[in-house]
């Protein structure tokens, strides 16, 4: 009997498959790819690479036009169509005396000159600076002839003909990795990984494809942004245009303008006095606790207690509480990981000081680090889960996943705490016991929100405000 285990069948749904491929790898994956579609429709491998390009390396739907009419493929592809062949590959020759480059006049006898298939001949310095500029410029794929209003592609033995050879071979990655939607560059600094991952553009509401590279990495194949789980790429994207917008005010207007209690018009303070004057309506109050200055003879009443009360608000101004309460919790988290540096730093004298004063070797030692490493993913976490709470309509499916937030919050601020604990030679072990609990703990909560919120995502859980009515 063959048992089956239900949990990762229905984690698999909303998880993505993924690895990461060094440029070695790459270069036998687009080979083999070449040559499979050359054999398999009887052309040359360089007239392969062109079409695959033109389909952005998808060969079954290439495959599929080229049967149905191989002539307009090669057409639309910029492969000029040559009696007996199925498009000749370029031409490099020496000019005769009646030759003179269109681009730089050159007519000296002797010239090396290059031409593709649609014999627009140019001397050989004048295409390398071309095609050099081209590539530059991030034009990667579909160069077209130099001659103006010829579609004619530039072709792989053109470009290889042209090109430097260390030019040419990073414009071949490059060109692969840009065209292929199932490949992306490792977005960190350096990185010469590529990521391979199947996810179609339509999941991404429902699926975060969060992938780590080789590197150590980890980013969203979606949108190629760091990882944010739990929120998805479509709030992400109109988080970060409404954070550019307000977030540079946010703090500033809930600082320096309320609104006036009888008519919602923003109200500026610009001075000590908090008596106020609406100039719309001509109410005065005051600017501290909002009621009528009148009751106040001239004096605060009552105005250090507060109060939360949005009733007298405006609809815009409600909508700013709403997003500064999110918008100030995201921040903290982002501000905490930025001291993540500084805490490696402290940790790592940590380590050394128990070593030296215990019985612990370098090995027993690395849960100081590990609990850093678990603090740090669980706050890019917490951040993110601000996010995906703003744009979630409030019913009870909201409240498990507030609870969840909250369980996560409290233990990393626990063991934040307890990493703050000095180091006592005597109370070692208990220290090394509580952080390996806490990090345990807190490693399932962690795990807890992210599993529940990816499975309520691709459910359909909760229901998401639009970003334009909030």
């Amino acid at each position: 009997m063959i048992f089956h285990d239900k949990s990762a069948t229905e984690e698999a749904k909303y998880k993505v498959n993924f690895a990461a491929k060094d440029v070695d790898k790459l270069r036998i994956m687009q080979k083999d790819t070449v040559n499979q579609v050359a054999s398999l429709l009887a052309i040359k491998p360089h007239t392969s690479t062109i079409l695959l390009h033109h389909f952005c390396w998808n060969k079954e739907k290439l495959i599929e036009k080229y049967i149905e009419d191989p002539d307009k493929v090669l057409v639309d592809a910029g492969i000029c169509v040559a009696s007996g062949s199925n498009g000749s590959s370029s031409k490099r020759d020496r000019s005769n005396a009646l030759f003179e480059c269109e681009i730089c006049c050159n007519d000296e006898p002797g010239l090396e000159t290059v031409s593709l298939p649609c014999a627009h001949l140019f001397c050989m310095d004048c295409y390398s600076y071309y095609l050099s500029d081209k590539v530059k410029q991030g034009e990667a794929t579909n160069i077209q002839c130099p001659q103006e209003g010829c579609k004619a592609a530039v072709d792989e033995a053109t470009l290889k003909v042209v090109l430097d050879k260390d030019i040419y071979q990073s414009l071949l990655d490059k060109v692969y990795v840009q065209d292929n939607p199932n490949l992306k560059w490792c977005t960190a600094p350096d990185c010469t990984y590529a990521i391979e991952c199947d996810i179609s553009k339509n999941s991404l509401s429902t699926i975060v494809p969060t992938v780590a590279c080789e590197c150590g990495h980890v980013m969203c194949f979606g949108c190629d942004h760091e990882n944010h789980q739990p929120a998805n790429c479509v709030m992400v994207k109109d988080w970060w245009r409404r954070k550019e917008e307000d977030s540079a005010t946010a703090t500033w207007i809930s600082s320096h303008t309320k609104d006036c209690p009888k008519c919602q018009s923003p109200i500026e303070k610009n001075g000590g006095c908090n008596h106020m004057w609406c100039k719309q309506c001509k109410h005065e109050f005051c600017w501290v606790c909002l009621g009528d200055w009148k009751t106040h003879s001239g004096q605060a009443y009552n105005c250090n207690r507060y109060r939360e009360d949005t009733a007298g608000l405006s609809k815009k101004r409600a909508s700013l509480e709403r997003y500064l309460h999110y918008w100030t919790r995201y921040t903290n988290h982002q501000n905490s990981s930025k001291l993540d540096q500084a805490l490696y730093h402290k940790t790592e004298s940590a380590m050394l000081q128990v070593q030296n004063t215990s019985d612990l070797t370098w090995i027993e030692v690395q849960f100081l680090k590990r609990a850093v490493d678990m603090i740090v993913q669980s706050r890019n976490t917490l951040k993110w889960s601000y996010v995906m709470a703003y744009y979630m309509d409030k019913d009870n499916q909201k409240t498990i996943f507030e609870d969840n937030q909250r369980d996560l919050e409290v233990a990393t601020e626990q063991l934040s705490e307890l990493l703050e604990t000095p180091i006592q030679s005597e109370n070692i072990a208990d220290l090394r016991k509580r952080v390996l609990d806490k990090s345990v703990y807190v490693s399932q909560r962690h795990n807890t929100l992210i599993k529940d919120t990816a499975k309520g995502l691709y459910d359909g859980r909760w229901e998401f405000k639009d970003g334009r009515d909030l």
